[in-house]
């Protein structure tokens, strides 16, 4: 052990002995990769930089929630003060262990709460002109016998279940015919952690279901397991294969430059929910989340949106709040 002997004398008390004694200490018995141990060595400087004062003296709980507060104040995320937070009880642990230390003074200082990351979505527009588009070059594949291309009929119906039901990826995947009811116009689905919901569907699209499930069940007679949807090779979906289908078919198209992904189509149904009146709790219910916290994260985007609203809409936004001539 690195503290096989108590600091003791004013040497060993110095700056430099105590901070390259715990490096050793993370180096060699914790075995911390080299950038990790950079990092708790400047979070140990700019604390002490901080608290204007040197050693395990500096340690205290009142000089510990000031740097916690001004590193706050300087903008950092929680997520990069709780690192450093993190990196100090490492270094008090450190110096219990050697006996300058009595105890750890920041296992009793609560660490800042780390945000939830604001979903990304994409907009209302951009989803309808997708359909829109994806519906006329249905149209347009079908061949002489007047029926649509099977494998864009399937992906834009992949598109419309993941967006309409803001169903996720392995759910998806494990659907089959049984989870539609036509009659009661739903999908009767368990979700993540075997929680069972209902998903209502608007009319139109139970429709188009209905042809869609016709039509897979002719280009799939061996489709035993009653799969909603099946590979090119006619295997069950698997989640890579709904990512590309995503991907392709978002690729290139207005509104789609960022990331591609089954799970904006979720964020986006929840977004635009929100933003068009619906209550939390039925959100919560129709994406099968565990607890409402997890839903809530969507009202940023909605008051986003109430802000962008305001500017356009209200008659004196636009001229600043300004009430002058």
């Amino acid at each position: 052990m690195l503290c096989n002997k108590k600091i003791t004398g004013t040497v060993e008390k110095s700056r430099m002995a105590i901070i390259e004694n715990f490096i050793d200490y993370l180096r060699i018995e914790r075995r911390y990769s080299k950038r990790t141990v950079e990092l708790y060595r400047k979070a140990v400087e700019e604390f002490e930089e901080y608290a204007a004062c040197e050693g395990p003296e500096a340690l205290t709980k009142l000089a510990l929630r000031g740097f916690i507060a001004s590193q706050l104040e300087l903008g950092l995320s929680s997520k990069s003060v709780n690192l450093k937070i993190s990196a100090l009880s490492t270094y008090c642990n450190f110096l219990v262990r050697c006996g300058a230390l009595k105890s750890n003074p920041i296992k009793s200082i609560p660490r800042p709460k780390n945000e939830r990351p604001i979903p990304k979505f994409y907009t209302e527009e951009s989803l309808e002109n997708y359909f829109e588009m994806s519906a006329k070059l249905l149209e347009e594949s079908a061949g002489t016998d007047g029926r649509p291309d099977f494998v864009r009929m399937r992906n834009r119906m992949m598109m419309m279940v993941l967006y309409i039901t803001g169903m996720r990826r392995a759910e998806l995947c494990s659907l089959r015919e049984i989870n539609f009811d036509a009659s009661r116009r739903n999908f009767r689905i368990v979700g993540k952690g075997n929680k069972p919901r209902e998903i209502p569907l608007p009319a139109l699209i139970c429709e188009e279901i209905v042809l869609y499930l016709n039509r897979n069940r002719e280009e799939n007679p061996h489709n035993s397991e009653g799969y909603f949807f099946l590979t090119d090779k006619g295997n069950p979906l698997y989640p890579a294969f709904v990512n590309n289908v995503v991907k392709k078919e978002l690729s290139g198209l207005e509104g789609f430059t960022g990331r591609k992904s089954p799970h904006l189509l979720r964020h986006s149904l929840a977004t635009h929910l929100l933003n068009r009146g619906a209550d939390l709790f039925s959100i919560k219910e129709m994406l099968g989340h565990s607890s409402l916290a997890a839903t809530q994260i969507y009202t940023h985007n909605s008051f986003e949106q109430l802000k962008k609203t305001y500017i356009t809409a209200h008659p004196r936004a636009k001229n600043g709040g300004n009430y002058g001539n």
